[in-house]
């Protein structure tokens, strides 16, 4: 009963909190200032109610690190039950927030789990005074908590623009935040997409675009440019690599075949291999609208790469979850309200630890291929185990 007054109480903060944080004068517009406008962009913290110093500590010195105006979160708030963490925090070998009784999820405990977990993060989040935009991410759909109760949780903090403005069969949580030039015109438009369990659907697809289409009305028929976000990657990010022989420095096996990052379009560190595919229907909706110049997407924890396919700039964010193994780290992308179009786009890794008393950030450097000569034979026997490996994890995951 305590439960259901809860949310009912929640639901009403909700419903006051999203017309407060989205009507005109709110104190969370987002617009340029002094002719930029950084977004910090986090992933995967996929913890628990016993969340990892490191973690926390990730997420509190990125925000001091970067100054940002708005903090996107790309998925995976909490994690639903694994084996594993060896004295990443003060519950040894178990991660997770699901509780099971009889076989059955225990809601009550599950859910008080749940708001522990997030709110560990957010309460960061609050503290740094900066709006932040959420993603839904897969384990956050593996937990018993309905999007009513997730929105109802992240509408406790004045600063957060999570709301659900789509009209999908699912009740995904889809939403545009704009931003405003000095001169209060619409200079940017952000799109934060739910990718649920296994992807965007159709009717996800169909929304973004009518609604992309409204705002390009409203802006005198003039496309206004535009990000989008997403937990789970589209295939189109296969499009950033190329098939090579196993002896290439970068070679990852797909299948039967090697693959690696473009040299031409795309650099930075990738563990798997993904291979060209034709278009999806979210990319044919992006290329149609003409507004969407980039795509970010978390999910796969230890990819850190960026690459441009057919005008589309796209990458992966790392995570945070300290259980799995990394890099770790943080994107932080900068816009010039000038030049919208040419935007900065840097990645950090996090090292050292809070144990050690060393940890830190360090940007990463994307170095390209080289040419190894007779070297690359041993390489290649090199890469041949390693991709071996990244098929055992890839069928296994």
């Amino acid at each position: 009963m305590k439960r259901i007054i809860s949310i009912l109480t929640a639901a009403v903060t909700l419903m006051s909190f999203t017309v407060f944080s989205h009507s005109e004068g709110s104190g969370n517009e987002l617009r340029f200032k002094d002719g930029k406008f950084k977004i910090l962009v986090l992933s995967d913290t996929q913890d628990d109610h016993h969340p990892a110093a490191d973690m926390l500590n990730l997420v509190e010195q990125a925000i001091k690190e970067a100054s940002p105006d708005l903090i996107v979160f790309t998925g995976d708030l909490v994690e639903d039950s694994r084996a594993g963490d060896i004295g990443i925090d003060d519950e040894p070998f178990r991660e997770g927030v699901l509780v099971e009784k009889d076989g059955e999820v225990d809601k009550e405990k599950t859910f008080e789990n749940v708001s522990a977990a997030a709110k560990a993060v957010l309460d960061i989040f609050d503290a740094s005074g900066v709006p932040f935009a959420i993603v839904q991410g897969n384990n956050d759909y593996k937990v018993a908590v309905s999007n009513e109760e997730w929105l109802a949780l992240y509408s406790e903090y004045s600063n957060s623009l999570a709301f659900d403005e789509s009209d999908d069969a699912e009740g995904r949580i889809d939403y545009h935040l704009e931003i405003k030039g000095s001169d209060g015109s619409d200079k940017f438009n952000l799109w934060i997409m739910d990718t649920g369990r296994n992807g965007m659907k159709d009717d996800q697809i169909e929304w973004y675009k009518k609604k992309s289409s409204e705002i390009t009305e409203a802006n005198g028929g003039e496309v206004v440019p535009a990000i989008e976000f997403q937990h789970i990657q589209p295939a189109d990010v296969g499009n950033l690599f190329v098939e090579c022989s196993p002896f290439d420095e970068g070679a990852r096996a797909k299948g039967l075949k090697f693959y690696r990052l473009n040299p031409e379009t795309a650099a930075g560190y990738n563990f798997f291999a993904y291979a060209p595919c034709e278009p999806t229907p979210l990319f044919k909706a992006w290329k149609e609208q003409g507004d969407v110049i980039g795509s970010y997407f978390g999910h796969q924890h230890i990819e850190g790469f960026t690459g441009t396919y057919d005008g589309i700039e796209m990458g992966f964010n790392y995570g945070s979850e300290m259980a799995k193994p990394g890099p770790y780290g943080y994107r932080l992308i900068t816009l010039d309200e000038n030049d919208v179009t040419n935007y900065e786009n840097e990645i950090f890794t996090y090292e050292g630890s809070v144990k050690t008393g060393n940890a830190h950030f360090e940007k990463q450097i994307d170095t390209p291929y080289k040419d190894l000569g007779n070297l690359k034979y041993i390489l290649g026997i090199g890469n041949f185990f390693w991709s071996m490996i990244t098929v055992l994890i890839d069928l296994f995951v």
